[in-house]
């Protein structure tokens, strides 16, 4: 596999991270994400049996690993609704190359699962918070949720020994009045808080250049009361731009691919959960690789279809949208290939 290991596509940029959804069902309906009017009771899921085994998912990334991917990324949906999701983190746990395993989670699992799950392997919980204030909160999550389930999941997951990070979409009138009580409330923590510009990911959300509260803007407005200053990035491909407050008080990150694009450095591929392949968060169409999986292809087949996939990728959507190009497409929507 020497000929293979590290390919690049036409950017050169290499596949070192691979993002799983395991569910496209979620328990929330997050206005950003998926929205109460569109995935309603009637909204019809994948069946199971359409969704990726454990064994394909496994399969695969095996495959992924020899190519130098380092990184998974569990998502959704809400990925704490697969059932036994632990057994699945614990088999990639123990593929050769894997070095780091994280889940993407709105949290309210976490209180009954953090503890097996870092005891299969898993190292990190992205969680997704957007907003400390419940009446805000209960308004985004489309469910009437208070925060005290996720916070309870976030405490779950710290004493069990994960790293958490929180992540935040900032959409302008919806909950910019939150940028503020979310950083004080973390400041100070192991916490690592992480604003996300609000993406025009989908075709549901609502999303214009209006309702975006740019990276610019959210750092001036906490610097003012909590003086920043910038850090250098962690390593290549990181999407965060990080900050850390002049009194010690930890760091934040925040993810601008609206009014910065970090295309160039995207290292990302994305595994739908009925097992389609993604080279873009923005794409309009998937690469069907549970077809040739069900239908016995070798290892060595699934590898000449990977490497034909990645070789010729061109995507750089940020970029374009940066350079005024005209984007009117069809995308994938986020619950169904994860952030």
């Amino acid at each position: 596999m020497t000929d293979t290991q590290y390919i690049r596509d036409r950017l050169n940029r290499p596949m070192k991270d691979l993002r799983i959804s395991v569910i496209d069902q979620c328990n929330f309906r997050c206005t950003y994400c998926m929205p109460a009017e569109i995935f309603g009771e009637d909204y019809r899921f994948l069946p199971f049996k359409e969704l990726l085994s454990f064994d394909e998912i496994v399969r695969l990334t095996e495959i992924f690993a020899k190519f130098g991917t380092e990184k998974i990324r569990i998502t959704g949906g809400e990925p704490l609704l697969r059932k036994n999701l632990d057994q699945l983190i614990k088999r990639l746990y123990a593929i050769d190359g894997i070095k780091d395993i994280a889940i993407t989670t709105n949290g309210v699992f976490l209180t009954k699962q953090a503890k097996k799950l870092k005891e299969a392997g898993l190292d990190r919980v992205n969680l997704s918070l957007d907003a400390i204030e419940d009446d805000v909160f209960k308004e985004i999550n489309g469910r009437g949720v208070k925060t005290k389930p996720v916070l309870k999941g976030i405490e779950a997951a710290q004493e069990a020994g994960l790293q958490v990070k929180i992540n935040m979409v900032v959409k302008k009138g919806l909950n910019d009045s939150q940028i503020l009580p979310m950083a004080r409330y973390f400041k100070g923590s192991d916490i690592i808080l992480r604003f996300i510009e609000f993406m025009d990911v989908g075709n549901h959300n609502g999303w214009n250049m209006d309702t975006v509260v740019s990276k610019q803007e959210i750092v001036d407005r906490i610097s003012a009361e909590m003086p920043l200053e910038p850090v250098e990035q962690n390593y290549y491909g990181e999407v965060a731009s990080r900050y850390r407050y002049l009194d010690g008080g930890g760091e934040i990150g925040v993810i601008s691919s609206v009014t910065d694009s970090f295309c160039g450095s995207c290292t990302r591929i994305r595994l739908s959960a009925d097992g389609k392949l993604y080279t873009c968060l923005f794409a309009t169409e998937g690469y069907d690789i549970k077809t040739p999986l069900r239908e016995n292809a070798s290892d060595h087949q699934l590898i000449l279809e990977l490497i034909k996939l990645w070789s010729g990728r061109t995507d750089r959507y940020s970029d374009e949208r940066a350079e005024g190009k005209p984007l009117k497409r069809e995308k994938i929507e986020m619950s169904y290939i994860g952030g």
